[in-house]
């Protein structure tokens, strides 16, 4: 990709572009953070509240919001001894924002947090080497940044200059 070329818009409107609709669609920073939450295995109120030090309200409003877009899923349990109380699960499709929260927090590494070590590396199991964040082609190969393009959709067209 290299350094992108200047031009006067995204070669993608904002009305077609599914990473914008996807801001919208996560919300507020506090969403974002009860996500990467759930991501470690929080999944109780009480457990959020005490995490984040979020205001309740918000964080009711919150797990409201990620339930109804289908991010999370509110389901009740009991301790002993207690009246039910709500959990909330990440869904398939929650759990499929691990790798761009993933590869967002190896940006954070390496950007926001230059020069200190970070709190924890991604690391593989079988044999303890680390792991980044990268882009693979169809066939598993590694594709450096530099050798990405666009193919934009023929219902999305780039725009010609000047527009």
């Amino acid at each position: 990709m290299g350094i992108t070329p200047f031009r006067h818009q995204s070669p993608i409107h904002l009305s077609h572009c599914t990473l914008a609709a996807s801001f919208d669609f996560l919300g507020d920073r506090w969403s974002l953070l009860i996500v990467r939450s759930a991501l470690f295995g929080v999944r109780r109120f009480e457990d959020f509240h005490t995490e984040l030090a979020i205001p309740r309200t918000v964080l009711a409003a919150r797990l409201k919001r990620l339930v109804a877009t289908g991010i999370m899923t509110r389901q009740e349990y009991r301790a002993a001894g207690s009246r039910p109380r709500a959990e909330y699960l990440l869904t398939e499709m929650g759990e499929a924002l691990r790798l761009p929260f993933l590869a967002m927090r190896q940006w954070s590494d390496e950007w926001v947090g230059k020069g200190r070590t970070p709190p924890m590396n991604l690391v593989r199991r079988s044999n303890g080497a680390r792991v980044h964040i990268a882009c693979i082609d169809d066939t598993g190969a590694l594709v450096d940044l530099e050798d990405l393009a666009a193919d934009f959709a023929p219902w999305a067209p780039e725009p010609r200059s000047g527009e």
